[in-house]
């Protein structure tokens, strides 16, 4: 599996971008799409997931400012940041969970940087 992410880049406070992303390869089935974030000098945080019956989940910090959302093919989802704050400032991570094989795997996606300015 392979994930292709763009977007992101440096806005100012109050501003938005979109993140995407695009799995690609074969296995059984996916589980779970969804993106991480990484601030500088901390831990990478869950940040927003959709499972494969589109059941949405969003981090406390991002709730009521990201949307995540689907495309028309099931391998592509989206990450609407609106209202970003300084705080936002990471690098985001575009994961998937999948089973194959009897197994249950996660991959991940290059990051996409993310710079909030005040």
């Amino acid at each position: 599996v392979q994930l292709q992410a763009s977007g992101g880049g440096s806005v100012q406070a109050g501003g938005s971008l979109r993140l995407s992303c695009v799995a690609s390869g074969s296995v059984d089935h996916v589980l779970v799409m969804g993106w991480w974030r990484q601030p500088p000098g901390t831990q990478r945080e869950l940040i927003a997931a959709i499972s494969d019956i589109d059941n949405i989940g969003y981090a406390d910090s991002v709730k009521g400012r990201f949307t995540l959302s689907r495309g028309n093919a099931k391998n592509t989802i989206y990450l609407e940041m609106n209202s970003l704050q300084p705080g936002d400032t990471a690098t985001y991570y575009c994961y998937t969970d999948v089973r194959h094989g009897g197994q249950q795997q996660r991959y991940w996606g290059p990051g996409s940087r993310v710079t909030v300015s005040s």
